[in-house]
């Protein structure tokens, strides 16, 4: 019986030497600032939690800041470039436009003028065709060729509608285009440029065509 008490005594004394050896191997590594004496005995001083130099450091606010501050710059040269992008195609559209017809806007004008008020997709849907041209012969601008083709026995002027959907089919760009006092039989064909960037890609729809 004596000798069973001394087992239990010895097992009660290791888990308190444990507990030390740990808390003094945690002081060495710098994760505690307290450990029991090395007496033997159960007195120990607090241990309190002390933060490295290493995490104290990434808590400063410094690396947030300069976080924001490199997305700031890069948010604004996307935009920047974003901003040139467009720039860029709207000017060639528009040296397109020029060197295929002198009378490009004129014929916009008119034909958006001629437009207001006609509800509906107009008288003259049937008379008017479109299809795409090669962007290597556009210098990448989007352009759709418009044929007008006057179906009656009487001269008559056209106004045409021309809407540039998104994948959603939402309207991202409209542009108008016309022929003027087109013979019976005749036929005309205009250009209409998309000045909206090469992506993403717009496709283009005969939205309304009247006849007047």
């Amino acid at each position: 019986m004596p000798s069973h008490r001394r087992i239990r005594s010895r097992g009660a004394q290791a888990r308190p030497l444990t507990l030390l050896a740990l808390t003094c191997s945690l002081l060495a590594t710098g994760a505690l600032t307290g450990c029991s004496d090395d007496s033997g005995g159960s007195s120990a001083s607090t241990a309190t939690v002390a933060p490295s130099a290493r995490v104290s450091a990434s808590f400063s606010g410094e690396l947030p800041s300069a976080i924001a501050s490199s997305a700031a710059s890069k948010i604004a040269s996307a935009r920047a470039s974003a901003s040139a992008a467009v720039s860029s195609v709207s000017a060639r559209a528009s040296e397109f436009e020029a060197s295929v017809s002198a009378e490009f806007e004129r014929r916009s004008t008119a034909a958006k003028k001629a437009l207001q008020g006609v509800e509906g997709q107009g008288n003259a849907m049937s008379e008017v065709t479109m299809s795409g041209l090669a962007r290597a012969d556009t210098g990448g601008v989007l352009a759709v060729l418009v044929r007008i083709t006057n179906g009656t026995d009487s001269k008559a002027s056209y106004a045409v509608r021309i809407d540039f959907e998104d994948a959603q089919h939402k309207v991202v760009e409209t542009r108008y285009t016309g022929a003027e006092d087109l013979a019976p039989g005749k036929r005309e064909q205009p250009i209409v440029f998309s000045h909206e960037p090469a992506e993403p890609r717009l496709t283009p729809r005969l939205a309304q065509a009247q006849r007047y």
